[in-house]
């Protein structure tokens, strides 16, 4: 029998079908992948987030074959010093861009129009009107042209954007005006009234957001971060939001997860926060479930160049 090690939250959706679907599945569950630390060792298949692997970890796994990532990031995975060539990784990217792309519509909307102020005052009952900062007209710059900025794009330019793109490798893709290189951020960031960035975990764009970045920013325009909080100098961008020199910010994610109590984005007032949660969806299990029960049949069959979503590493 293969065992498959299932630790994720939602191992009690997938795990039936699984069992109807593929006779000869000894499947053990948990909730994460801490919590199945004793259960490494005998896996040939784990199916998990990509950020709870780390060296230890796939050390532990003697036998594993096979990772499946239930999250578009692996790059916890693909860093290992201990992972083996000889192990297939995939992810269950593809399934994101639709509501990726509305969480960056919620943080560009309620930053421009200033909706949290708009929720205390009603509160408060206090009528207070201001003008209001449309998005049409404004220009938002893209950094990372993958599959989540092709499905942001399009939108954008519904409503009347200009659309830049920031990417390693510049093409035409459609409802990008604009594309520049990493190289020229710089150039792009005085441009953007929005600045959204959704580029993948890599050491070539730990920290990309610095201060140079934050400092060619116009004093009204936005940062919203939806990638990794890796991507972003902390230090940087608090002092950049504390001294007004960038509008505001909203952050899905950080580089401490959960969000400590006493970090300081807690308490400003030109900060959304949210929990790392924009990739969420009523729908991501049903999407997900054709990915995961494709690659099953390919790791069975012994057809791992069939499987789709393979992660190089």
């Amino acid at each position: 029998m293969t065992r498959v090690l299932f630790a994720h939250r939602d191992f009690k959706y997938f795990v039936p079908r699984l069992h109807e679907r593929f006779a000869g599945l000894d499947i053990v569950t948990a909730m994460d992948l801490p919590e199945a630390d004793a259960s490494l060792a005998d896996a040939a298949v784990i199916v998990a987030t990509g950020h709870g692997f780390n060296d230890a970890r796939l050390a532990q796994a003697a036998k594993l074959r096979w990772i499946h990532a239930m999250t578009t990031g692996t790059d916890a995975i693909v860093a290992a010093r201990t992972l083996r060539s000889d192990v297939v990784v995939t992810n269950t990217r593809g399934i994101h861009g639709p509501q990726t792309a509305e969480m960056a519509f919620m943080y560009m909307l309620n930053l421009a129009r200033r909706y949290r102020e708009m929720l205390e005052n009603q509160k408060r009952h206090v009528w207070k009107r201001w003008d209001q900062v449309r998005l049409y007209g404004k220009t938002v710059a893209i950094l990372g042209v993958g599959l989540i900025s092709e499905a942001l794009a399009p939108r954008c330019k519904a409503f009347g954007m200009t659309v830049l793109g920031v990417t390693r490798t510049p093409r035409a893709v459609p409802g990008f005006d604009r594309m520049y290189t990493y190289g020229e951020l710089l150039e792009a960031a005085k441009l953007a009234d929005f600045l959204v960035v959704l580029a993948p975990n890599s050491p070539e764009t730990e920290s990309m957001i610095d201060a140079k970045v934050l400092a060619a920013m116009k004093p009204t325009a936005f940062l919203v971060n939806l990638a990794r909080g890796a991507l972003v100098d902390d230090e940087a961008l608090l002092a950049a939001l504390r001294e007004k020199r960038i509008a505001g910010a909203g952050l899905d994610a950080f580089r401490t997860e959960p969000l400590p109590r006493e970090s300081p984005y807690w308490d400003l007032e030109n900060v959304m926060i949210t929990a790392h949660c924009s990739g969420s969806s009523d729908d991501n299990l049903a999407m997900t479930w054709p990915i995961l029960e494709t690659n099953m049949q390919c790791f069975l069959d012994g057809r791992a160049s069939d499987m789709i979503n393979v992660v190089p590493h």
